[in-house]
């Protein structure tokens, strides 16, 4: 399972970005109210930068950063015990100050974090041995699909077709397909405002064809 202490099981940046993309798409179809939403992305995050939100609406966030040149990753967990911050971003490359010691990030807080300048070697500051709650926000990032199915499955309940969430459709948008009426309609038996899905396409940056 990925955690701080098992970085090497993190995906590449670049299949990272995809995998972040993909999900908060399948959060979009499921969930057309923002605010209900597990995961979500936002491409114009700042100049240059793209960001990918989780919030399960009892306190814990996690944030990436994606930049050119490097990525971020900033978890909370509200019920852990937060740690010197200082030591937990020892080592950190200047780029990522804005993003790490500034908002929302600062008043949100820190229980783990982690980070690269290049496409894979992920590194962290000091940590100590205690649980940061990184595995749980971490793990649906191991960008197998079966893991956010079985995820939402549990999370959405009754969100999408009774047949359930399809293993091909998801697997698809895992590849940056382009989503299309028909992919959406095998997960949702209807979309009460398509304009709004195209909004949060958008937003993410995701290819789509609804013609």
């Amino acid at each position: 399972m990925i955690s701080t202490k098992n970085i090497s099981l993190l995906p590449d940046r670049k299949s990272l970005e995809t995998i972040c993309k993909a999900i908060s798409v399948l959060d979009a179809i499921m969930c057309q109210e923002w605010q209900y939403r597990y995961y979500s992305y936002q491409s114009e995050w700042d100049t240059n930068e793209q960001c990918f939100q989780m919030r399960n609406g009892s306190g814990d966030e996690m944030h990436i950063l994606f930049r050119e040149d490097g990525c971020a990753i900033n978890g909370f967990a509200h019920e852990y015990e937060q740690h010197d911050k200082a030591k937990l971003t020892a080592n950190l490359p200047a780029i990522f100050d804005d993003f790490i010691f500034g908002e929302p990030v600062a008043s949100i807080g820190t229980t783990f974090c982690l980070w690269t300048t290049e496409l894979k070697n992920w590194q962290v500051g000091q940590i100590e041995d205690f649980d940061d709650h990184s595995e749980e926000m971490l793990n649906i990032l191991d960008g197998q699909p079966q893991t956010y199915l079985d995820w939402a499955t549990d999370y959405f309940e009754e969100s999408y077709n009774e047949s359930g969430i399809p293993f091909d459709t998801v697997s698809k948008i895992y590849l940056g397909q382009i989503l299309t009426k028909e992919m959406v309609l095998s997960i949702v038996e209807e979309i009460e405002d398509w304009e709004q899905l195209e909004s949060d396409l958008k937003e993410i940056s995701y290819p789509y064809d609804f013609n």
